[in-house]
């Protein structure tokens, strides 16, 4: 996806936050924040790819802060917690245990952002309120079909805290006898999950766990490795979470593939490129 005039306050916002987990250096927070600025002014222009440049701006904020992981903590306490509100979750679920609760739970796992809540937060009441909302766009009978009629499929994972939602959804798929492989990052960037994350989780008890060959910034096609890509040239049906998988992998040729996102449209320029509205929770056939 191509980036919009908002993307640009939100490199920014992203870099402060980056920085400020990196280093307590203020000098050193400066300089980079002005290379920054260097570097934006001069790349940012209409029809940029989105996820490349946001992943080259935090790819500097490590290389010049020496912090390779600087959401490590953050990643650890998302897990977590989301794994504290596992059994509720699983207990919400026996009400009603269709294939498109198991959608919702997985979407909600993306709207719930675990790195800032707490253990005395309500997390269930936001969980239950978001299940009765219905989805915005809602491929289900498609999604079930593909189900069905594929013996594998390629599960795209977004953040930490999230996977662990993610595993309620992966468990409902291994009701249809299909092979799983779930692709983490190979390399920190952000909250996004990595091998540890995913393993920590208990994700390898429902498939494969392989890496895409790079960190970056949601699906950057030309970063992935020749290994990954092979992976992903072979299998037809793909499940995609978040929206940085989504903005990554509209830049390139899907039509044969049987591909599915789910998200939660956080940002107006991705609600404007789907057509629907902010807020919104999806799952639809790309």
């Amino acid at each position: 996806m191509k980036v919009s005039y908002e993307c640009g306050p939100c490199y920014l916002r992203q870099a402060r936050e980056a920085l400020d987990l990196a280093t307590d250096d203020e000098n050193l927070k400066m300089e980079i924040m002005e290379e920054i600025f260097q570097y934006l002014s001069n790349r940012f222009k209409g029809g940029i790819n989105s996820n490349k440049t946001g992943s080259i701006m935090h790819q500097m904020i490590k290389e010049k802060t020496g912090c390779k992981d600087p959401y490590y903590k953050e990643k650890i306490e998302g897990n977590k917690l989301a794994l504290k509100y596992l059994p509720d979750v699983k207990e919400i679920l026996k009400d009603d245990n269709s294939l498109e609760n198991h959608v919702k739970i997985a979407i909600i796992g993306n709207i719930l952002d675990f790195g800032a809540f707490t253990l005395d937060d309500d997390i269930e009441s936001v969980i239950k309120s978001s299940l009765n909302k219905d989805l915005a766009v809602k491929d289900i009978e498609e999604f079930e079909n593909s189900l069905k009629t594929n013996d594998k499929v390629l599960y795209l994972v977004d953040n930490t805290g999230e996977i662990v939602f993610d595993k309620l959804l992966l468990e409902k798929i291994k009701e249809y006898d299909l092979d799983i492989t779930i692709a983490v990052k190979s390399e920190p960037i952000l909250n996004d999950a990595c091998m540890s994350e995913a393993l920590d989780a208990g994700l390898d008890e429902f498939g494969e766990i392989v890496e895409i060959g790079c960190g970056t910034v949601g699906y950057v096609d030309s970063e992935i490795s020749d290994e990954f890509r092979e992976i992903f040239n072979n299998h037809k049906f793909i499940i995609s979470k978040g929206m940085g998988n989504y903005e990554g992998l509209t830049e390139i040729d899907l039509s044969k593939k049987d591909i599915y996102f789910l998200l939660c449209a956080k940002c107006n320029t991705i609600s404007r490129d789907i057509g629907v509205n902010l807020h919104d929770m999806l799952l639809f056939k790309k």
